[in-house]
């Protein structure tokens, strides 16, 4: 199976944190499965740091993309395809994040589920396929 992953989990997975559900942390370490990050995140992770609200990921970009490669997931590089999408989708008044709605906008171009622990990603439930962090 298939699977993109937002920020959280992947912030989470790499923490080693004990808030990702055994469901979700089983389906990230099932070599089976091909497991998905958006660059978008990569540049959401940036921002974070650069300023400062997540001193808890005290890596470079360089360093997490190698872990991301170490953990066998690949790296989604966005495509025209994906902006587009993003651009399709309902802007949702409760729900205004760019990265989760490229995340989102991604799933849906490139047919793939979606893990978060994110509950405004439920607002799309008829448009991806959300496997729940609970």
């Amino acid at each position: 199976m298939k699977y993109l992953i937002d920020t959280q989990i992947l912030i989470w997975f790499q923490l080693n944190s004990n808030n990702l559900s055994e469901v979700v942390r089983s389906i990230l370490l099932d070599l089976k499965n091909e497991i998905f990050v958006s660059q978008v995140t990569l540049f959401e992770l940036a921002i974070k740091q650069k300023i400062g609200k997540l001193p808890e990921l005290d890596i470079s970009i360089e360093q997490l993309v190698s872990l991301i490669e170490q953990d066998n997931f690949e790296i989604l590089f966005i495509k025209n395809e994906h902006i587009s999408g993003y651009n399709k989708l309902e802007l949702i008044p409760d729900h205004r994040d760019p990265f989760d709605r490229l995340i989102i906008a991604t799933a849906i171009e490139e047919n793939i589920k979606v893990i978060s622990s994110d509950e405004k990603f439920k607002n799309y439930h008829s448009l991806i396929h959300l496997i729940e962090n609970k």
